[in-house]
């Protein structure tokens, strides 16, 4: 409960500062297209002689008129965003929004045109001094703003549409996490009880026949299912550590099996402190056992091998047995419990590793099968 309030808090805190951060640009954006907007007009008028009255008096009163009027923008494409978002216009799609932009526009024009020129010419009463009837310079004026209007509203509804696509991107990605996470889960639920049954019938074995192994094999027992318990709540594991509960399950089987079970080691050192899935090991030596050994008479050896080849992780076990044969892995495919464990060990694969893990059942010559698992080395990150 108090790690969800944190976690609450942290993202209500997270939001605060990106509304604030996008106020601030929204500001600097408004001042400085509008700012840059009369800088230009005054350079204009200046460099071009654009002033209707030339006298020092004349520029200051047309100067002045055009901040009144860059300032009225402001206010007005101020005051437009809190009502195009009552309308719910950030969310519509282009057609229905070209339609309004334009109108929206249209009316801004008219009401920046009516309240400025209504300001000088109805109430200041200010001489008229330009070239043009002032009804050729209204419908100039009309225009103007129209044109400059449409330009603002698009900025600002692209800004927005653009910002709803990062949006939905970094919606769906936490929709693919989360479902990721919910598949990893039910993956590892299965693993588990599947584990403890074949664990407890290794162990079933001991009890009568031998109580000092039997305590041993306990202890191997526990140390097990402690492992299994912590590494359900981790992706991945040092394959050091799977090793360890590896050799646990085979002194366990060995117990069982006795000499019946041989088990030939291959581990470099440099693999060892490298991170694999928790369970993979072991769920593909108990496969191998279960298909390789137990339906021996004679029984057979184990190699279980892991190595680093053309930057992959290289975890190889192989087990006497035929890939087509009755009483081979094939099986494991046919819906079995180890089958299922090697289905959602090869799904895992895939949900941690990308599409380049694999494993896979492979002929390794004449009466040997092979689990090849391939996992691909996350580049160093610097």
């Amino acid at each position: 409960m108090l790690r969800s309030r944190v976690e609450m808090n942290s993202v209500t805190d997270t939001h605060v500062k990106l509304q604030r951060a996008k106020e601030r640009l929204y500001v600097l954006c408004q001042l400085g297209g509008w700012g840059g907007f009369f800088g230009l007009n005054v350079w204009a008028a200046r460099v071009f002689g654009k002033y209707a009255d030339p006298s020092p008096r004349g520029q200051v009163t047309e100067t002045a008129i055009l901040a009144m009027f860059i300032l009225m923008g402001i206010i007005l494409t101020h005051y437009a965003r809190p009502v195009m978002t009552r309308w719910g216009w950030k969310e519509m799609g282009w057609r229905m929004l070209v339609p309004r932009v334009l109108l929206m526009a249209a009316g801004l024009s008219v009401l920046w045109t009516l309240l400025g020129y209504g300001y000088t010419q109805g109430i200041v009463r200010l001489p008229w001094s330009g070239k043009y009837s002032p009804t050729f310079f209204l419908l100039s004026s009309l225009f103007n703003g129209f044109i400059l209007l449409v330009g603002w509203l698009w900025l600002y509804f692209f800004y927005h549409i653009f910002e709803r696509l990062n949006r939905l991107q970094v919606e769906q990605l936490r929709l693919t996490a989360s479902v990721k996470e919910a598949e990893l889960r039910a993956l590892k639920s299965q693993i588990n009880p599947h584990f403890l049954f074949n664990s407890l019938n290794s162990l079933r074995a001991l009890i009568d026949e031998d109580a000092p192994r039997a305590r041993e094999s306990v202890t191997r027992l526990a140390n097990m299912l402690r492992y299994s318990l912590q590494s359900g709540q981790q992706e991945t594991v040092l394959l050091e550590e799977e090793l360890r509960i590896v050799e646990d399950y085979l002194a366990l089987e060995q117990i069982r099996h006795e000499n019946r079970l041989r088990v030939r080691w291959d581990i470099t050192a440099e693999v060892r402190q490298q991170a694999v899935p928790p369970m993979l090991l072991q769920t593909l030596v108990e496969n191998a056992v279960k298909y390789g050994i137990s339906v021996r008479r004679e029984g057979g050896e184990l190699f279980i091998s892991a190595r680093i080849e053309a930057h992959c992780i290289h975890i190889r076990v192989t087990n006497p047995g035929e890939l087509n044969g009755p009483s081979s892995d094939s099986a494991a495919r046919a819906g079995s419990s180890t089958g299922v464990g090697l289905r959602n060990a090869s799904e895992r694969l895939k949900l941690l590793f990308g599409e380049r893990a694999t494993l896979q059942l492979l002929s390794g010559g004449a009466d040997l099968v092979t689990a090849d698992v391939c996992i691909p080395l996350k580049p160093a990150t610097s």
